[in-house]
């Protein structure tokens, strides 16, 4: 993609769209840009009242007229108007930050990258603004609802170098989760299977076939009915650590996906998922130095989970 004609507006990238091309022979049905605009976004954005202020642009960052004919293959650049949304109330840590890297400890409820319904209340657009940063990029995801260490690129000539590293599972990646404690199953273990996520489904679903995800789950630590894993993805499928230890009877607390699908409020932040991405190493791909981050994240036992041994 090229780059925006539009600046960053509140941390948020501009959105685009672009125009279909027009097949040879065949008019358009759109004889006008505002047309095409009023037909691809009728509930995405105010359409009407942005041509009239010149809010929808094209590569040059030139107004687009609402009368003006359709021109095919161009894309059209806008800023969305945001919906309001809850305030995740949790602290957004750096744990390091240098020239090409910024390394953050993100709390529980926060996602890492705006999606659906979840835009400012991110890692990125926080960060962004709170550090004058506009090309910070993450180098991987975290799920909303896991906690923990995630390491975000700083400029646009880091990015491949760093998001390669993730890629090609050149990161030593460590996650604790809290449990269920089933005495018949022996630790450690290596799980790995077919993880398929559907489209509109919120869940992810182990099915036959070839293999694509491998996690290696050890017993960390028992009180009473529940244990803390320690949990080490050689890949990352969607909802891999949750999916694995979901279908060995194990389901995460605090879940709200895995086994069943609850519905919880947005703005409940009560019960948030006891998974946290603990501990990220690996080797610079710029310079070679050995990196490592913790996370200060602990899980939280319940009350009624007293210290003891297995």
């Amino acid at each position: 993609m090229p780059r925006s004609p539009l600046p960053q507006r509140d941390g948020l990238d501009a959105a685009w769209v672009r125009t279909p091309d027009r097949e040879p022979g065949i008019n358009p049905r759109w004889a006008t840009m505002g047309e095409f605009l009023r037909e691809r976004l009728p509930d995405q954005a105010p359409v009407a009242s942005m041509l009239a202020t010149g809010a929808f642009v094209d590569q040059a960052g030139r107004p687009i007229a609402d009368g003006e004919p359709y021109r095919p293959h161009t894309l059209v650049w806008f800023h969305r108007e945001l919906a309001p949304e809850p305030l995740v109330p949790f602290e957004l840590r750096i744990l390091h930050a240098d020239e090409r890297i910024v390394v953050v400890d993100k709390p529980h409820f926060l996602a890492t990258t705006p999606r659906g319904a979840h835009v400012r209340e991110t890692v990125l657009v926080r960060l962004r603004e709170a550090l004058d940063l506009p090309e910070l990029a993450p180098a991987h995801r975290l799920d909303r609802l896991t906690a923990g260490v995630l390491a975000l690129t700083t400029r646009r000539e880091f990015r491949a170098a760093y998001s390669g590293l993730f890629q090609s599972q050149g990161v030593r990646k460590t996650y604790l989760a809290l449990a269920p404690f089933n005495p018949s199953l022996e630790f450690p273990r290596r799980e790995l299977g077919r993880i398929e996520k559907r489209r509109g489904n919120l869940q992810a679903e182990l099915v036959d076939g070839e293999p694509n995800a491998e996690t290696l789950i050890e017993l960390d630590e028992v009180r009473g009915d529940l244990a803390c894993y320690r949990l080490t993805p050689a890949t990352g499928k969607t909802h891999q650590l949750r999916v694995h230890l979901a279908a060995l009877g194990l389901p995460i607390l605090g879940d709200p996906l895995y086994p069943e699908v609850l519905d919880v409020p947005a703005d409940d932040f009560s019960h948030p998922l006891q998974l946290i991405a603990h501990r990220l190493a690996f080797v610079d791909p710029i310079d070679g130095s050995d990196r490592a981050f913790t996370s200060q994240f602990a899980l939280e036992w319940p009350d009624a989970a007293a210290p003891g041994s297995r």
